[in-house]
């Protein structure tokens, strides 16, 4: 018998994705993968798996998923909580964490509270590749099961479950930092006053924004008239910053076409491109311009940060109990003073004079 997860609902959008198929945009096939590869990461290694296991991706909630033949163990990444039905009772599990499934237990992922991402790691999921990577790609047809997207009924083999739940101490904190961009290669399309607002004004994330690309609502950004709004086709990177003719910026993300023919106002680092990518519709984000070199140092940074936190994984011994670690690194109480110390002396007196 082996451990099975089954997909009751798929939610929105859910598919499986790895950590992609770079290097073969040149033959035309798009990298895909993960679109917040660090979190797919980090949701492996709570689950005990390698890092570039596949895992399902969801996006805005609503996974749904159960448990057959053995206990199986999965893992949540994303800031969003879930909830497990079994043994006639219900209880609520927060993510950036594992957990272990007895058969015909369910677990349904609700929405997420920052962003529009979440992540959901099987101990042990096994799966074919196609070019080197499990990463479905619906517009090819490649990887997941059958190249689709997720869909009620699907079934998903794992290894059975052994050993303690595992937790991240300390989630990604949220960063509201303006979105990094090397400017370019086609940013001498677009006038001056142009540039300006695109590095100067805020723009929100439409809702018509997938796993292919993100359109952008703002300031509309104008194209030399000697120029013109559309360039030969060239090649495109995840990242890219399309700019068509209405003047709106899309930007393309892990399943984005591999050659365009709009021009590129820029081309978002690596390093933020993954925490624009799970920017929720309405989300508001700014530009800024960096250097080639200060966009390598700022991957490098990310990777070890990313590194720290896999690194900070530990055991939590009781996943029903209160996590009195997490209650100890909060101020749950303030204004306590110790009486006996010459500052808390001070204080005491002080408050005892305002009481006079």
């Amino acid at each position: 018998m082996n451990a099975v997860l089954e997909v009751v609902s798929p939610g929105a959008m859910a598919s499986l994705q790895d950590l992609g198929r770079p290097g073969l945009r040149r033959l035309g096939v798009p990298h895909a993968g993960a679109l917040e590869g660090g979190w797919l990461r980090l949701a492996n290694a709570l689950a005990g798996n390698p890092e570039n296991a596949p895992a399902v991706e969801f996006l805005a909630g609503g996974l749904w998923v159960r448990a057959g033949g053995l206990p199986l163990r999965l893992a949540l990444a994303g800031h969003f909580s879930a909830e497990v039905v079994g043994s006639g009772e219900r209880r609520r599990v927060d993510s950036w964490r594992s957990l272990t499934l007895a058969p015909g237990d369910s677990l349904r992922c609700g929405m997420p509270v920052v962003g529009r991402l979440g992540y959901l790691a099987l101990a042990g999921i096994r799966l074919p590749q196609q070019f080197g990577s499990a990463s479905t790609y619906v517009r090819a047809g490649l990887g997941g099961i059958d190249g689709r997207l997720l869909a009620s009924g699907a079934r998903l083999a794992g290894t059975p479950c052994d050993g303690g739940e595992r937790v991240l101490r300390t989630p990604p904190p949220v960063d509201a930092a303006p979105i990094r961009v090397v400017m370019g290669p086609q940013d001498d399309y677009f006038d001056t006053p142009s540039l300006e607002r695109f590095l100067s004004a805020t723009y929100h994330v439409l809702p018509a924004a997938d796993r292919m690309g993100m359109r952008l609502d703002g300031p509309v950004l104008r194209h030399r008239p000697e120029k013109g709004s559309e360039i030969t086709s060239d090649a495109t990177v995840p990242g890219s910053i399309q700019v068509p003719g209405q003047g709106l910026p899309i930007v393309l993300l892990a399943d984005g076409q591999t050659a365009g023919g709009y021009p590129k106002i820029a081309t978002v680092i690596s390093a933020d491109l993954p925490r624009l990518a799970v920017m929720a519709p309405g989300q508001p984000l700014r530009f800024a311009a960096v250097s080639v070199a200060a966009g390598e140092l700022a991957a490098r940074s990310r990777e070890a940060a990313l590194r720290a936190l896999i690194a900070g994984i530990g055991p939590l011994e009781d996943a029903r109990q209160i996590d009195a670690q997490a209650l100890y690194a909060v101020n749950l109480v303030s204004g306590v003073v110790d009486a006996w110390a010459a500052d808390g002396a001070a204080a005491v007196a002080s408050a005892a004079r305002r009481q006079e």
